[in-house]
């Protein structure tokens, strides 16, 4: 493995190339809060505002599998340097969008932009930091994905009520120049590999992914019938999933270097862990809308105000996803992550149940607290789960793997909440979705919408619930993510 040089200073590129990586991910829900200026101004409906974030999602997740390799092959300074540089621009471009079609083509670039960031961040955190610093190294870089996108709402709220939501946009611009300059700086340049890129799984990956959302995100507007004359919903959702086979299909026949090789699948808590992972992105993305729309349109908060309704989640799981790292080494992750997920969906089902547009304030802050605190608890054991059965060979693309599946997850959890929430609110509010002017109906349908993010977290305790009952070493877990780092997808 290639060692840094004795001119590297690891910790001044990390909290650089921290910046990025917090950027992007404070992206993926900044919009939640700014979601009914948003849909007031472009005069536009629920589900065409939430592409404004799937878009972003989508583009964001599907080149992950890739934009690791083109690190290892140009260079990953070159590609974290060129992803950061894109999303700025795109950020620029975000904000004077005038129209839907503007924005939502904007934020692809953007993901675009994020998706050639996320990777170069974890393989130079792994190739300089000498053994003995990698651990926490890697625990601040855990932490950091884990609250980059629970504080979006937060950071919104603050300035969409005090400026316009162009400026969620606009903020990234100096933050974006500041971050380029530190790691022209900070950030060492390190040997290159050649990889081959697997274009064809790219294309199919995306293809598929795309009508699979499209179909899902849609499927209400159109009730799930025609959207034109010869195209319908489950025609569109039957050819993404097929799409979706031939891309795994593919994946099995391509001996060169495949996007996601299928022996990872045969590893017992990789899988599982995979799986719990999905649904805590799916969960996640699920979330932070309904209770931003919840707070402007049934109770009548302002943007800050929302977005203050989340912090106890934000900061709960800050102060205890440290203390869950020190717990890994002495308790079974099958433990921890159990816990976690019992208290995150136990929680949610507690929430959804009592959003009233008069339900008292302290109230609804008690299992949003409790939101936080299973959060905790979840990211790293399944993280160390994920690769601590891999064989070195393939940790690199393990590590990669992973962190594509929880933005698949993400992507279809922001498709299948556009869905449930119109199809509640039709429900509650018949012919009245757009107005929001029924406090209690329109309450009622997003503490319903809630729902299913904990009905989705079912199936992630149940995975954790099988994963082996060995103690994960937080050492073996990063020698196995550090090992083939080169290679991190």
């Amino acid at each position: 493995m290639n060692q840094p040089s004795p001119q590297t200073r690891p910790w001044a590129a990390l909290w650089t190339l921290m910046i990025g990586f917090f950027m992007i991910l404070v992206d993926s829900t900044i919009m939640s809060v700014a979601t009914p200026a948003i849909m007031r101004d472009l005069r536009i409906d629920l589900s065409s505002a939430v592409w404004v974030t799937s878009a972003y999602l989508l583009a964001y997740a599907v080149p992950l599998l890739i934009s690791g390799r083109l690190g290892d092959r140009f260079g990953t300074k070159n590609v974290y340097l060129a992803g950061l540089g894109v999303f700025t621009l795109a950020s620029f471009a975000c904000g004077l969008a005038g129209d839907f079609t503007s924005l939502v083509a904007a934020r692809v670039v953007q993901g675009l932009g994020a998706a050639l960031i996320a990777p170069q961040t974890m393989a130079v955190i792994t190739r300089i930091f000498p053994a003995d610093n990698r651990g926490p190294a890697l625990a601040m870089w855990g932490t950091i994905g884990g609250l980059g996108g629970l504080v979006g709402p937060q950071l919104g709220g603050l300035i969409v009520g005090t400026t316009s939501w162009s400026w969620i946009f606009f903020i990234n611009i100096p933050i974006g120049v500041i971050g380029f300059v530190l790691a022209l700086k900070h950030v060492p340049r390190l040997p290159a590999s050649s990889h081959r890129l697997d274009v064809l799984g790219v294309v199919l990956s995306g293809a598929g992914m795309f009508c699979l959302v499209f179909g899902v995100q849609e499927g209400d507007r159109y009730n799930w019938g025609t959207i034109t004359n010869w195209l319908s919903v489950p025609l569109l959702i039957g050819a993404g999933l097929a799409l979706l086979a031939a891309f795994v299909l593919w994946q099995a026949r391509n001996k060169s270097e495949p996007l996601i090789p299928l022996q990872l699948f045969t590893h017992r808590d990789f899988s599982l862990a995979g799986i719990a992972m999905a649904t805590m992105g799916f969960a996640i993305t699920c979330i932070a809308l309904p209770l931003m729309l919840y707070a402007q349109n049934a109770r009548g908060f302002s943007p800050t105000e929302s977005a203050l309704l989340l912090l106890p989640l934000a900061l709960v799981m800050a102060v205890a996803a440290p203390v869950v790292g020190r717990l890994i080494g002495r308790f079974s992750a099958r433990t921890l992550a159990t816990a976690g997920f019992t208290c995150t969906l136990g929680s949610l089902f507690w929430l959804g149940a009592i959003l009233r547009p008069d339900t008292p304030i302290w109230q609804l802050e008690i299992p949003i607290a409790l939101i936080g605190l299973g959060n905790a608890f979840i990211g790293s054991p399944l993280s160390t789960t994920a690769v601590r059965s891999l064989p070195l060979a393939l940790a690199g693309a393990g590590s990669g793997a992973f962190n594509a599946i929880r933005q698949l997850g993400a992507v279809l959890g922001a498709a299948s909440i556009a869905t449930l929430m119109t199809a509640r609110l039709n429900a509650e509010m018949p012919g009245a979705a757009t107005e929001m002017n029924e406090a209690y109906e329109y309450a009622a349908a997003m503490g319903q919408s809630l729902f299913l993010a904990a009905a989705v977290l079912i199936l992630g305790l149940s995975a954790s619930m099988f994963f082996t009952t060995g103690t994960p070493k937080a050492a073996t877990a990063s020698e196995s993510l550090i090992t083939g780092a080169d290679r991190v997808a």
